[in-house]
């Protein structure tokens, strides 16, 4: 077991939680962080809050506006975000956010700087995905290597490792393993484009998520339109 402190990325949807409920296991001692992107899905961010406090673990919020350079179904409410359709990964979708996940890497490596952290935890999935390209291994493990020549604790010997735990399961995968270790998925919200605290059901995210339940053989315990 691990007494290292480690940054969970917690977008307040499943991945993630599941990501933090697992960095729990393993040992960690475990700093929330959440970015405030100018995202349309805003309830995201008070489930974080929430389940960070479920967890209790310390939480944190930086503003990130990536909205002011758009390019985003999830950033730009003149895009729509694309319901009913059956995510490919074959190509990139209008959600996929311009260099979000690097950019929130960059967040989080500054924060486990001042933490001292030893490890990023991020819940990126390369197997049921939409194919955003900052979802891949070779994007984590290239992060990798520049937060180790790019920070003080990298070139003084004190290496920092991304960890992406869910990397390789299936969202199916993925709910069990939350169900297995508690995960408050009742508090998590997944949905790019909510209506109040209710999931449309439809988005990408919605299909993905809906099916993951289903291959587990156990019940969303959010609420959906409809």
């Amino acid at each position: 077991m691990s007494e290292d402190r480690a940054v969970v990325l917690l977008s307040g949807g499943l991945d993630s939680t599941t990501c933090a409920c697992w960095a729990l296991r393993e040992g960690y001692a475990l700093h929330a962080l959440s970015i405030d992107y100018g995202q349309r899905h805003r309830l995201e961010l008070e489930r974080a809050a929430q389940i960070a406090e479920a967890l209790g673990v310390p939480h944190r919020v930086v503003r990130v506006d990536l909205s002011a350079i758009g390019g985003s179904a999830l950033t730009d409410a003149a895009i729509e975000v694309p319901k009913d359709q059956q995510p490919s990964g074959a190509e990139i979708p209008v959600t996929y956010v311009p260099a979000r996940n690097t950019v929130f890497l960059s967040v989080a490596l500054g924060y486990a700087e001042v933490l001292d952290a030893r490890a990023l935890v991020i819940g990126a999935n390369a197997v049921d995905y939409s194919g955003y390209p900052d979802c891949r291994p070779a994007f984590l493990a290239a992060f990798e290597r520049l937060a180790n020549v790019a920070t003080k604790a990298g070139v003084e010997g004190r290496p920092l490792r991304v960890l992406a735990p869910l990397l390789q399961l299936s969202k199916a995968e993925i709910v069990r393993l939350g169900l297995e270790l508690e995960a408050p998925y009742a508090l998590t919200v997944s949905c790019y484009d909510p209506v109040g605290e209710r999931a449309c059901g439809r988005c990408d995210a919605c299909t993905l998520r809906l099916a993951g339940f289903a291959g587990a053989g156990a019940s969303d315990p959010v609420p959906y339109l409809g």
